[in-house]
């Protein structure tokens, strides 16, 4: 058994981080012992190393907060789930790790027979995009949305939900390399980030009304999205992949009447019902289930080589998703 832990927090993530060995613990009343199936690296397990994340765990911790796994062993008086049933793992558990103790009572069933890696992925990423699409703006079907970092987890899941609800989509990346493998995922437009981008969303969607715009790079990222948007659009901005601030001049605020917004989904968690949560989930589910939904992976890591994996994803010089499995 393994467990990526590490003690400290720094700028170099993959520095501080290492696999250890432990004992098999014992379970108490209503635990359950799980091996771990598949759990990705986000953008947010690594600011969470660096230290620098809105929450963050005491320490010593071990990374990593989604994934999935599947129950091995019942603890004193349980039944359910059984043995052998996938689970998601709950949230801030540390997921990079070969098994896990957990109560039996707080633990979702997932579809058995389902590609655990794309399971792995649902409890953050895929509700961040489908809330960003619904939260900010009353959008019909044939509106047009523009994002940055298209080629993010976030992204990916974007595309097909807006294709899914009839929505069309300007993805903004940083190379030109990413333009084909988007537009065969389904994306309407994609274009290279620069100088010009208003322009080129104008020129490359007719003159298209851009109701809503979703920021994850920040800086004069912002900026330049905010100038591409239609008058009286929405920005909604969930992360600062760029390190800098976001930048919006008076000018485009004040001139086309931009409304800037925030997401972090750990809030909507602590506003939303259980109702809505419950009904969230059971539809990204079934979407995943169906095949209909999913993510592009670029690597798979056993939990002894956390070091490379956290490396691999920490670089942004990848394709798609890195995925932390058992072995």
């Amino acid at each position: 058994m393994l467990k990526a832990q590490y003690h400290t927090r720094g700028p170099i993530p993959q520095d501080l981080i290492e696999a250890v060995p432990f004992d098999k613990p014992d379970l108490e009343e209503g635990q359950v012992l799980l091996e771990m199936l598949a759990a990705p690296i986000n953008p947010s397990d690594v600011l969470t190393l660096t230290g620098q994340y809105g929450i963050l765990p005491p320490l010593p911790a071990i990374g990593g907060n989604e994934g999935v796994a599947k129950v091995v062993e019942h603890g004193p008086g349980v039944s359910e789930p059984a043995i052998g049933q996938t689970v998601l793992l709950p949230v801030g558990i540390g997921t990079w790790a070969t098994h896990m103790v957990a109560d039996a009572k707080g633990l979702v069933d997932l579809p058995n027979g389902v590609d655990p890696v794309q399971l792995s992925m649902i409890t953050v990423n895929p509700p961040t995009a489908s809330l960003m699409l619904s939260e900010f703006v009353d959008l019909k079907a044939g509106d047009w949305v523009i994002q940055n970092a298209a080629n993010s987890g976030v992204g990916a899941y974007l595309i097909a939900l807006a294709k899914l609800r009839g929505l069309k989509t300007v993805n903004v990346v940083r190379r030109e390399s990413l333009v084909e493998p988007l537009l065969a995922a389904g994306a309407d437009v994609v274009l290279v980030d620069g100088k010009d981008l208003a322009k080129q969303v104008k020129s490359a969607t007719g003159g298209a009304v851009m109701k809503l715009g979703i920021d994850a790079v920040g800086g004069s990222a912002t900026a330049r999205m905010g100038e591409a948007l239609s008058d009286g659009a929405t920005l909604v901005n969930y992360g600062a992949m760029s390190g800098e601030s976001c930048v919006m001049p008076p000018t485009v605020i004040i001139f086309k009447d931009i409304t800037v917004r925030g997401f972090w989904l750990a809030k909507w968690f602590r506003t939303s019902t259980p109702v809505q949560q419950q009904e969230l989930y059971a539809s990204l589910i079934g979407l995943i289930a169906k095949g209909q939904l999913s993510a592009p992976v670029h690597a798979t890591y056993p939990v002894k080589d956390i070091k490379k994996a956290v490396a691999v994803a920490a670089s942004g010089q990848r394709d798609g998703k890195v995925i932390v499995v058992k072995e």
